[in-house]
């Protein structure tokens, strides 16, 4: 099946403690249903100092369900449902509240 979300795109959280912020997708795991989005669902890793590095509490972005996250659409900004269609002999993604084709 073709992904319905990509990395790269701009994504909107639908439900959860995040729910309302944006983001981009910085990878994208299918087989789990998730996604882990710049800014979103933050968690708070602890690091043990070494030779190398200080060591302290960094701030992690943590994998977000797929269903929880909605395209942001190009034209009216809003969340929006991906739709398929052919365009040239080649399939593309577009918004389905206004049309518009999300990569050319």
């Amino acid at each position: 099946m073709a992904a319905k979300l990509k990395k790269g795109d701009k994504v909107v959280v639908l439900a959860g403690k995040d729910k309302g912020r944006e983001g981009t997708i910085q990878s994208v795991d299918p087989k789990a249903g998730k996604a882990v989005v710049e800014g979103v669902n933050m968690a708070v890793r602890h690091q043990k100092p070494s030779q190398m590095s200080q060591g302290g509490r960094t701030p992690k972005a943590m994998p977000i369900q797929l269903s929880n996250l909605a395209i942001v659409d190009p034209k009216e900004g809003g969340p929006t449902r991906v739709g398929f269609r052919m365009e040239d002999g080649k399939k593309v993604r577009f918004a389905k509240k206004s049309g518009e084709v999300i990569d050319a």
